[in-house]
């Protein structure tokens, strides 16, 4: 695997950009989606990135409408929706592809990881989640249903802050 550092991608604003602008940091990248029964989980998202910014870690959200079309909107309507209903301040990038022959580049290599139940390749549903380390390296995914305020997900975040 290489590191995702390495893989361009434009923020959701069309800015050129890749995770490589994380280096150092340690980044809990999430499949999103403005339209879906998870969606609140960008409170606990927003909590996270206000309670470990200041050590070092980011939320990234990557916007994708693969799973029953629940992020429909444009960069901007995505934008906005995150801003107003749950005040994001952590960065979004462009909406793509997560699964299928159209997978963005990043998740091709960020399916081959597993998680603990050890689940490996597609993107089951939105919010599924993976904790890559300041080299860019992948080291934890989780489930779509588990919460980003989970203790195995605040266990691992701390352990790579530490």
């Amino acid at each position: 695997m290489t590191s995702v550092h390495d893989i361009a991608i434009s923020h959701l604003d069309g800015t050129p950009s890749s995770l490589g602008e994380f280096a150092g940091k340690t980044v809990l990248l999430v499949n999103v989606a403005s339209k879906c029964g998870l969606t609140p989980q960008y409170t606990a998202l927003e909590a996270l990135q206000a309670k470990y910014a200041e050590r070092g870690f980011t939320v990234a959200g990557v916007p994708c409408n693969q799973f029953m079309g629940q992020e429909p909107g444009s960069a901007e309507e995505i934008a906005e929706f995150c801003s107003a209903t749950y005040g994001v301040s952590f960065p979004l990038f462009e909406k793509i592809d997560v699964n299928g022959d159209t997978r963005h580049p990043l998740y091709a290599e960020l399916t081959q990881v597993a998680d603990a139940s050890g689940h490996s390749g597609d993107i089951r549903w939105n919010f599924e989640k993976f904790l890559v380390d300041g080299d860019g390296n992948v080291v934890e995914r989780f489930a779509p249903t588990t919460v980003p305020d989970d203790p195995a997900v605040v266990e691992a975040i701390e352990a790579q802050l530490s």
